[in-house]
């Protein structure tokens, strides 16, 4: 039987199964493969005249001009170490919580503070933009309206990088907080009771239960989820950095990341081909990412890798 007539037999075998996952299958290939076509305009000087295939080509020098100007660089260390900080700190408080949640024994008390901690992943960032503004601006804003209060000299946050860095890291993380709680208070709950139990009857306190039971017994999770997060450690969250730093040339040295820029070229400069070099390379060093981290993870403790 060749290769076809086998292919053939197994979708006449299951064809209902195929027929469930048709859509599926469609799906990927109108939204993610065939806008693949588009990755020709990286190497294009894109013109609205001749389109994508009559632009004309010029191979790498869109490449070239964002390595030379630095633009590259300054992108590329943004977006990554603001996704360093969102991975590592995101995970590491999220942990905890739920850690500290598991030993709440008031159920409706963990019930409240488990909503009250998942009510940020639901607000829109348009209105976390809104309570970025009206805390930092230096007119009406509310730290410099309560510095003005005690007499000491206000700070205008929109003139100055360095405070920005930690400000978007702290709303990234305080946003995704109840979420990522969930997620390992439900590991925590699937870890069975007789670990405890026998702990407790060899007379380990809740600590060292914590310590030797609670946190092994969740790093397959947590490394789980951080391979999954450095699949987008080049992919930063477009929607964070445009409602909280906007336009706002000033902070673009500090905040600027892949996403950011793309925009700005495809609707505010039309460069097309300029932004679909930054995110082609923003794709491939992506891809590059995850299989260099899961082939490490493979070769230290295979049964956590991805594949």
């Amino acid at each position: 039987m060749t290769a076809l007539q086998g292919l053939w037999a197994e979708l006449s075998r299951n064809r209902i199964m195929f027929l469930m996952i048709a859509p599926a299958i469609l799906f990927f290939i109108v939204f993610s493969y065939m806008p693949m076509i588009g990755i020709y305009l990286a190497f294009t000087k894109f013109s609205f005249d001749g389109g994508i295939f009559g632009s004309p080509f010029i191979g790498m020098e869109n490449f070239k001009f964002l390595y030379q100007s630095g633009t590259l660089w300054n992108l590329t260390k943004n977006t990554v170490l603001f996704n360093v900080a969102f991975i590592f700190i995101g995970n590491f408080l999220q942990l905890i919580c739920a850690i500290f949640l598991s030993q709440i024994l008031n159920k409706y008390f963990k019930k409240i503070t488990q909503s009250i901690m998942f009510l940020p992943f639901f607000i829109s960032w348009v209105l976390v933009g809104a309570f970025v503004f009206n805390l930092f601006n230096s007119d009406t804003g509310v730290i410099n309206t309560l510095l003005k209060q005690f007499g000491a000299q206000p700070y205008d946050f929109y003139l100055h990088t360095e405070p920005w860095k930690y400000i978007i890291v702290f709303f990234n993380v305080w946003k995704g907080l109840g979420y990522g709680t969930v997620i390992y208070l439900a590991a925590i709950m699937s870890i069975s009771d007789e670990y405890y139990e026998a702990a407790e009857i060899d007379g380990a306190n809740i600590f060292q239960q914590i310590r030797h039971i609670t946190i092994p017994l969740l790093t397959p999770t947590f490394i789980l989820l951080v391979i999954f997060s450095l699949g987008g450690i080049l992919k930063g969250q477009f929607d964070l950095f445009y409602q909280i730093i906007g336009s706002n040339g000033l902070l673009y040295d500090a905040t600027d990341i892949i996403d950011t820029y793309v925009y700005r070229a495809l609707a505010v400069n039309f460069d097309i081909g300029m932004g679909s070099a930054a995110g082609l390379y923003q794709s491939f060093f992506g891809f590059l990412l995850v299989m260099t981290v899961n082939y490490i993870v493979k070769k230290v403790r295979e049964e956590y890798a991805l594949f």
